[in-house]
């Protein structure tokens, strides 16, 4: 079994001044820092959070983009700041692969982590015409010549679901790197790739111009309740997806940090956040702190291992 996201999640359906103290924790605007730019998964997620911490802590969560390095900038960042709780930011799964894949100062064991949020389930898929009808007909062909299967990006967490495709089965699928999940799956759509691996959401925005074969979940897609998990289709147990969660230093005061902690499980459940991610076809998916700590430090050995 290759597993990238562990099932033991609970899945629900300016600058700042800095207090001394923390006993009235928080008594500034806290800054959420955002790995990529406006517009995309991590930065919609991190705002559509911010908006109900807002209502949960009575000051203002003010998003700020860091893009650059893979989102490396940002986390680097975020560790380094006084370790006050004034400044968090958005965990991507990139901050369990960076390390391996470009050398980033990014550990997972320098960052305090408050609760993972959300999990876009990975999916493969192939052109609405494509001569694959299943995900084993695309399995058995790539056992026989190689095939080009588009991502996301170099050192993507979609990359390394191709990878582990090919570990769990045997395949010869070729990563090809495209700027952008929407962007590997038309590459898909139109034929230049043989396939593409990528968030749920981002295929299902192809409409009819894709075939999804197979879901990197261990259960269905409540979106695609017609496509099969990996382990229905082929009897291989792939997990791969793009989680997310909010960090922030490793030093942070406790009862700063169980302040945080007990906002984001709040605001995660909450309808207007749950509404959110529903829409954009991604899971409300809820780790604590303990849990997504030790996740993340799974996550990590398994990219070591897979892409290292």
């Amino acid at each position: 079994m290759l597993v990238g996201t562990i099932a033991a999640a609970t899945v629900l359906t300016g600058c700042t001044p800095v207090a001394e103290g923390s006993d009235d924790f928080p008594a500034n605007d806290i800054r959420l820092i955002i790995q990529a730019d406006p517009g995309g998964g991590s930065d919609l997620s991190s705002r559509a959070l911010a908006t109900e911490l807002e209502g949960i802590l009575g000051v203002s969560i003010i998003p700020e983009n860091m893009p650059g390095a893979s989102g490396a900038i940002a986390m680097e960042y975020v560790r380094d700041q006084d370790p006050t709780g004034y400044v968090i930011g958005f965990s991507p799964v990139e901050i369990a692969m960076l390390n391996t894949t470009q050398g980033a100062d990014v550990m997972p064991e320098d960052f305090g982590f408050l609760g993972q949020i959300m999990l876009a389930p990975g999916v493969i898929s192939v052109a609405a015409d494509s001569p694959f009808e299943t995900l084993q007909d695309l399995v058995d062909a790539g056992a026989d010549a190689p095939l080009t299967v588009a991502n996301s990006g170099a050192g993507s967490i979609w990359e390394a679901a191709t990878l582990g495709i090919n570990e769990a089965t045997g395949a010869q699928l070729t990563p090809v790197a495209y700027d952008g999940g929407a962007t590997a799956v038309a590459a898909a759509a139109s034929g230049e790739a043989d396939a593409a691996v990528s968030g749920a959401g981002e295929a299902i925005g192809q409409g009819d111009a894709v075939r999804i074969l197979g879901v990197m979940n261990d259960e269905r897609h409540p979106d695609l309740p017609d496509v099969e998990t990996f382990e229905e289709a082929i009897g291989e147990d792939v997990q791969f997806g793009g989680w997310g969660g909010i960090y922030t230093q490793g030093e942070v005061p406790e009862d700063v940090r169980e302040t945080l902690e007990a906002a984001v499980a709040e605001a995660v459940e909450s309808e207007g956040y749950t509404a959110f991610q529903e829409n954009a076809g991604n899971l409300v998916v809820y780790r604590d702190a303990e849990e997504f700590t030790s996740f993340v430090s799974e996550q990590f050995s398994t990219f070591q291992s897979l892409l290292g």
